[in-house]
């Protein structure tokens, strides 16, 4: 569906993305990982039309740079925050950013229902929580239904409910044939969304993986805080190191690092071995 090839862009002396080559298959989420300044908001500024670059980039067939405005009208973004008229209700904000997208405004009820706004469309912007913000600016995104989403850090500045309802929309646009293309810091929801990984750095493409094996590849590790009774602490630390875990004393429990995927495996070790665990913290 995107086929970016041999992106560079410039700023300067500072190159942001160097002779980048990546896919985005249809139908499927890939996400963009990376540090701050790894170059990922660059090369979705340069699909967005947003500022000039070396190299190709063909959106759906169409060259996004002589065919501009045809190949960003089967892109609906979503920014990291979407600036708003306050004043304005949540329907007429649809409509007044249906008729600047030139489609029809009758679309602004079905995006509303879309996204599970519909109820609150007479509701002004001001009084929406951050998550309801987030989704108005998705379903502003799905205007004209474009076969393309485009996400920039679309969570950070969610609660741990709202990001899993938006989350929950995502994959459900998925589901319905949306290609995604998205940049994340959180690895939960890489995991849980992409079907392809872009891992970043300095401006170059490093690798692709399967979503639900870039903690692997980055050799990510969860610390477990295991608290059980004391005077099975020193047999627990001995089962546990049998088994292979890097396992530690820390205070009144056990530091046990493990793979994201295996945050449970310690303890199931451990009552295999009737030894109770108390309470647990993950960091």
């Amino acid at each position: 569906m995107i086929t970016i090839t041999r992106l560079t862009k410039k700023f300067g002396r500072f190159t942001a993305v160097h002779q980048l080559d990546l896919t985005i298959p249809a139908h499927q989420a890939t996400a963009l990982w990376g540090p701050n300044g790894a170059g990922k908001t660059t090369v979705i500024k340069c699909l967005l039309g947003l500022v000039r670059y070396e190299g190709e980039i063909r959106i759906d067939g169409l060259d996004a740079r002589r065919q501009g405005a045809q190949a960003r009208r089967r892109v609906g973004y979503v920014p990291q925050t979407c600036a708003f008229y306050d004043d304005l209700s949540v329907l007429a904000t649809v409509r007044f950013f249906a008729r600047l997208r030139q489609v029809p405004d009758t679309q602004a009820v079905p995006v509303l229902e879309q996204v599970g706004l519909l109820e609150d469309g007479e509701k002004p912007v001001a009084a929406l929580s951050g998550g309801m913000r987030q989704r108005l600016a998705l379903a502003l995104a799905l205007l004209g239904d474009p076969p393309i989403l485009v996400l920039d850090e679309p969570t950070s500045n969610l609660d741990t409910h709202a990001r899993a309802h938006f989350l929950h929309l995502l994959g459900r646009l998925k589901a319905e044939g949306k290609t995604i293309l998205f940049t994340s810091h959180r690895l939960e929801e890489v995991e849980e969304l992409a079907d392809q990984v872009a891992v970043m750095e300095a401006g170059r493409l490093q690798f692709l993986c399967p979503g639900d094996q870039l903690a692997r590849r980055l050799g990510l590790q969860v610390q477990i805080k295991l608290r059980m009774p004391g005077h099975v602490l020193e047999e627990a630390l001995a089962i546990l190191q049998a088994d292979g875990f890097q396992a530690r004393r820390n205070g009144t429990g056990l530091l046990v690092a493990v793979a994201p995927g295996e945050k449970a495996r310690p303890i199931h070790t451990l009552s295999r071995a009737h030894i109770p665990v108390i309470d647990f913290e993950i960091d």
